[in-house]
């Protein structure tokens, strides 16, 4: 029998609590992304998180444990080889990913793949190099405008994204052109995780914004996750965020797509107003977008106050038998050298107002516990293939 009717699983998007074991194999050792935050910050208020127990889990200069935490908390650490977004929600929800997905993060995609993309779209590709989205468009926007060349990115992410201005490139010409590169990258030597539509407005540098119309073509989960476990046997799954674009849609009831990590916040604050059984699972990117990759410890630390915030209201509307679980997919240190992702445990805070216990759970070797609990709580099994066990008996 069920314990929860409703869980909502929010991923932090690279919120990491220090590094792996293993980062130096990914050149990442000393990276941390929430305790380098709290100590390059004069104030640092996170009272709700704090409360459910973020600062007995990792030490923070500026947030004290507390006696008693709300809930219980551990660490967990990827199975999986990678660091990347798609990796770490795969693993979440039970898949095991032993390839990492392809990155062209130091030297752009190869020659072959650009002549080919450039041969059957008819368009000159103009970029072809990591960047940030709004870097990319004050260089060479202005240029795409005039000519009708095609700019192609990429980032930290296994992603090769493509900007297309509504007006003059159009996006119907932008979502073929990006239908004809998730073609292209299908090959093993170029599998990109993501190929996606950047539209944006504007006419010249400075003025530039892209719009709600990106689109994501991204490859399948290669076997069923707790997701479609779940969906499968009739409940709720409910997304947002960027959840329907890492799965590509797969073992969804219904999709909600967000403008901002505030604005999903705030959907998820109405959903949890809703009756539903089954699972909210909720993806918050600017974490990573706006302020990691971009090495912002300033911007970061005051997106997660304002998640801290809308928070608090969540818990408002936590019923006894709801279950909420927060947790990372990665880490994305914004004190530390370059633009990638870090290779960091991340943290695992669980709270349920019916919880008569709570405090410090062992740490944990896979992120997939999560998805193995939630299916276990829906009496449900994880698909033959997928790793994580249930800790659904522990919390209690």
């Amino acid at each position: 029998m069920k314990r929860y009717k409703r869980i909502f699983v929010i991923v932090m998007d690279s919120l990491g609590i220090g590094a792996m074991p293993d980062a130096v194999d990914y050149g990442d050792v000393g990276s941390d992304t929430l305790g380098h935050i709290s100590q390059n910050m004069e104030n640092f208020c996170i009272p709700n998180l704090q409360k459910l127990g973020m600062a007995n889990l990792h030490k923070l200069k500026q947030v004290n444990p507390v006696d008693k935490p709300l809930g219980y908390y551990a660490s967990l650490h990827e199975a999986s080889n990678g660091k990347d977004t798609m990796t770490g929600h795969w693993e979440i929800m039970g898949l095991h990913i032993t390839k990492p997905f392809k990155t062209f993060t130091e030297n752009g995609f190869p020659k072959e793949l650009i002549d080919e993309l450039s041969k059957r779209t008819g368009r000159v590709i103009i970029g072809n190099k990591s960047a940030s989205g709004t870097e990319i468009l004050d260089e060479l926007a202005e240029e795409e405008i005039a000519t009708g060349h095609m700019i192609v990115y990429t980032s930290a992410d296994s992603v090769l994204q493509i900007c297309g201005n509504e007006e003059t490139f159009g996006l119907d010409e932008l979502y073929r052109c990006c239908e004809i590169a998730r073609e292209i990258t299908m090959k093993d030597e170029w599998k990109v995780g993501r190929v996606i539509a950047r539209p944006y407005v504007g006419n010249k540098k400075g003025e530039f914004k892209r719009t709600s119309n990106r689109h994501d073509y991204a490859l399948k989960p290669y076997g069923p996750t707790a997701l479609n476990v779940l969906k499968n046997a009739g409940f709720d799954v409910i997304s947002v965020g960027k959840i329907f674009d890492i799965f590509d849609g797969e073992g969804l009831t219904e999709s909600n797509k967000s403008k901002s990590s505030v604005h999903g916040m705030e959907q998820t604050i109405e959903i949890a107003k809703r009756d539903f059984e089954g699972l909210c699972f909720v993806n918050l990117v600017d974490f990573d977008a706006l302020w990691g990759h971009r090495r912002d410890v300033e911007g970061y630390a005051h997106e997660i106050e304002k998640f801290d915030e809308k928070l608090g209201q969540l818990l408002e509307f936590m019923r006894d038998d709801d279950l909420l679980i927060i947790t990372a997919d990665h880490g994305n240190d914004p004190t530390y050298t370059g633009t990638d992702h870090t290779r960091e445990k991340v943290p695992f805070l669980a709270y349920s107002p019916s919880m008569k216990n709570s405090g410090k759970l062992e740490d944990m070797n896979t992120f997939a516990v999560i998805g193995a609990t939630v299916v276990d709580n829906f009496g449900c099994e994880m698909p033959e293939g997928t790793i994580g066990s249930s800790i659904l008996e522990k919390l209690c």
